[in-house]
């Protein structure tokens, strides 16, 4: 294990910066997740800890130690890609076993590592086989065996399950989740999937255009979000922002809470509960309702104008389109954005 510190990291091509005053700390053996849209700077952060990008500025630390000259295959750390990259001429066993044998590992010790590996990751009977011969979970367990044969102090992983259909990516998840507690190693794990993130992090790292929006735990990120990006990004379906005048007017008054004219209220599908329209937190009229089976999903227009998400019991909403639904809330649950976007209250 290892701990890993990034202090003022930043990254330009030429006049363009695309990571600006990088800053973190992740202690040993957690599982940190970085979260944010495409472009953000996810990938980019972490192929600079493995060493696959410069960093402009700055300094990178693994185990106490400052990396930022270290080739990658000295830094300690194991990368598992989006694309599998496993070699197709090569049996699984021989996929797993390469870099060991780059390395100049003994025969016995490397065999020792690819089927302890191969236990571990319940594909000891496929260590004959060739990629081609693989389901896609397949392909990516060889690949995370390849990364763990090494014995990394970190372990990398650049969105592993993207190219997996959604009961794989569950399975594989839950995999992952269960390595890490057997393993007890740093991870690092980039994802755009925020079940991914709130489900197998320790920590999550939210990034936006580079820069870092949030640290925290899941449930923090949840319940007590840094700015309305943050809110706006983590939950799903993502959080309902209502700032027309007359509305907020209509909502503070409700919830017996200040506001200032440039402030903006957010609430949480799931903390809107279905009330008379006479008496309601916010009111809409009734678009299209998404039915789960364990909830429905009601998508509604408010009066002002503003489309908003409600996360009800199954069967609960019977109304046709354009009917008119109100819904109430408890002020725990509503949180207030100033002026620049961030938290007040």
């Amino acid at each position: 294990m290892a701990s890993l510190k990034l202090r003022n990291v930043a990254k330009s091509y030429g006049t363009v910066q695309v990571m600006s005053g990088i800053n973190l700390s992740i202690g040993d053996g957690k599982l940190v997740v970085f979260v944010g849209p495409s472009g953000c700077g996810k990938s980019t952060l972490l192929r600079m800890i493995a060493g696959l990008e410069e960093i402009t500025s700055g300094t990178i630390s693994i185990g106490g130690e400052v990396v930022n000259d270290v080739i990658p295959s000295q830094r300690g750390v194991a990368m598992v890609f989006q694309s599998y990259a496993l070699y197709p001429h090569m049996t699984v066993y021989n996929n797993m076993a390469f870099a060991l044998r780059q390395a100049g590992s003994a025969q016995d010790e490397i065999d020792r590592r690819v089927r302890a590996a191969a236990e571990s990751l319940q594909i000891k009977d496929l260590l004959n086989r060739h990629p081609r011969q693989l389901s896609g979970g397949q392909r990516q367990r060889v690949a995370i065996g390849r990364a763990i044969v090494r014995e990394p102090e970190v372990f990398l992983f650049d969105e592993p399950l993207s190219n997996l259909d959604a009961a794989l990516r569950a399975q594989t998840r839950v995999e992952i989740a269960e390595l890490h507690a057997r393993l007890n190693t740093t991870m690092i794990y980039v994802t755009h999937d925020q079940v991914e993130a709130l489900t197998l992090a320790d920590n999550i790292v939210v990034l936006n255009n580079g820069r870092v929006e949030q640290v925290g735990t899941p449930m923090e990120l949840y319940h007590c979000p840094a700015n309305k990006f943050v809110a706006g990004f983590i939950g799903s379906p993502q959080m309902n922002f209502f700032s027309d005048e007359a509305e907020l007017n209509r909502l503070a008054s409700v919830l017996r809470i200040e506001l200032e004219e440039t402030s903006t209220l957010g609430v949480r599908p799931e903390h809107l509960f279905l009330c008379d329209a006479g008496k309601s937190f916010v009111s809409g009229a009734l678009r299209i309702v998404e039915q789960f089976g364990e909830y429905d999903l009601a998508y509604l227009t408010s009066k002002g104008g503003v489309d908003f998400i409600a996360k009800v019991p199954p069967e609960s909403i019977r109304g046709e389109r354009g009917q008119i639904l109100g819904f109430t809330a408890v002020s725990e649950h509503v949180h207030v954005f100033n002026e620049v976007g961030l938290r007040a209250r």
